[in-house]
């Protein structure tokens, strides 16, 4: 469910109250406005440029620089390719094109259903096992196109959770 603009704007001006007065509070502050939004929003980066004193350029640099920030929101669930050496010498650039071409879609976007999010990541810690994915907070090795696919299906088979 998407939120209105003032709700997002009202839950992000109460973030950056919290984290405004520690020392350096710019990633802090980042990364609790994607844990309870699910992605940083355009329309809080001149929000959070005024609070800390910074420019829109400082903030959307620091959105940009790191991996793991999103700007857009969501799926609901999100897939990430380990693209660490480790996982690339056992295959993982090959599971990235599979996954690509699969799901319809590059990193950083969605499925047209909303069902995933691709992105990539840096190492998840589990070398020995890869190609290594990560779905949503699970992390799963020696992941093959076609155990890809029936992680997949099952996301999307999957009944709903309504809230």
């Amino acid at each position: 469910m998407t939120e209105t603009p003032d709700n997002r704007l009202a839950k992000v001006a109460t973030l950056i109250d919290q984290h405004r007065d520690q020392p350096g509070p710019l990633l802090p502050l980042l990364h609790s406005i994607q844990d309870q939004l699910g992605y940083i929003p355009a329309d809080a980066v001149p929000q959070i440029a005024d609070a800390l004193s910074r420019t829109r350029a400082d903030i959307e640099g620091v959105i940009s620089f790191y991996h793991h920030f999103r700007t857009t929101e969501p799926a609901a669930h999100q897939l990430q390719i380990c693209r660490a050496e480790a996982c690339q010498a056992r295959g993982s650039r090959e599971l990235e094109q599979h996954a690509k071409a699969s799901l319809e879609i590059d990193f950083h976007q969605s499925t047209a259903d909303r069902t995933l999010s691709l992105e990539p990541v840096y190492c998840l810690g589990n070398c020995a096992c890869g190609p290594n994915i990560q779905i949503d907070d699970r992390v799963v090795g020696r992941v093959t196109p076609e155990r890809l696919d029936a992680l997949v299906e099952s996301l999307r088979t999957q009944p709903l959770e309504v809230k």
